[in-house]
């Protein structure tokens, strides 16, 4: 476990609820600047960890288990399989990986638009443009298996090492890791290691959005 595994979490617990990093510490009754950057590392450069007590305040705060946290810190979340269909929760849009790529089915940020999605009911994402993608095929084992359904969250922050769905100016979109990423380019792994991975000007992104849940 890495420093940076913690605060990417906290991070996505907090993009998760619709907040910032200040404003999940708010919530717990911390110190806003708690969570902020500077806080992150020690005067003499160390990286820091957050307290415990302040992990379990926000946990408290927002409703969360350490389990959940445990799952944010290890990467994706996992549902059990079968749940992705029939658990409680808001609806958000689903269609196939294969066909995010046609046109119509999202706008130029990268939300999802048109009729022509489904729906799937999960535990509520706190990311109100959250959306589904179906896996197909077997390019992305094994990580993700063929029928496996992966929640994709266009708020949630972005480090190295997630998950994320890309799609590039040309319209492909695909599922990989984020391996690199300056400021002209964009490095990312296949999750099949049988698969090419892939290197990308800046201006050749649309858009990269990070897997937050996966029913396995």
């Amino acid at each position: 476990m890495r420093h940076d595994d913690i605060w990417r979490a906290l991070d996505a617990l907090a993009a998760e609820h619709g907040l910032s990093a200040s404003g999940l510490a708010r919530k717990a009754g911390l110190d806003p600047t708690a969570f902020n950057p500077s806080k992150r590392v020690g005067a003499d450069g160390r990286a820091r960890w957050p307290s415990t007590e302040s992990i379990a305040k926000v946990l408290d705060a927002v409703g969360r288990s350490i389990d959940d946290f445990a799952s944010l810190v290890s990467g994706v979340p996992a549902l059990s399989r079968g749940s992705s269909r029939t658990g409680a929760g808001r609806r958000i849009p689903l269609i196939g990986l294969a066909q995010a790529g046609g046109d119509g089915y999202f706008d130029d940020g990268g939300y999802p638009v048109g009729g022509s999605w489904d729906e799937i009911s999960l535990p509520d994402i706190g990311d109100p443009n959250a959306y589904a993608l179906e896996i197909s095929g077997e390019s992305m084992e094994p990580v993700f298996r063929d029928g496996d359904v992966v929640i994709v969250s266009p708020a949630a922050p972005v480090r190295r090492g997630d998950r994320v769905v890309v799609r590039t100016a040309k319209g492909e979109v695909m599922a990989k890791e984020l391996r690199r990423q300056s400021a002209k380019r964009i490095e990312l792994a296949s999750l099949n290691p049988a698969h090419p991975s892939y290197s990308f000007e800046l201006p050749e992104i649309a858009w990269m959005h990070r897997i937050v849940w996966a029913s396995q």
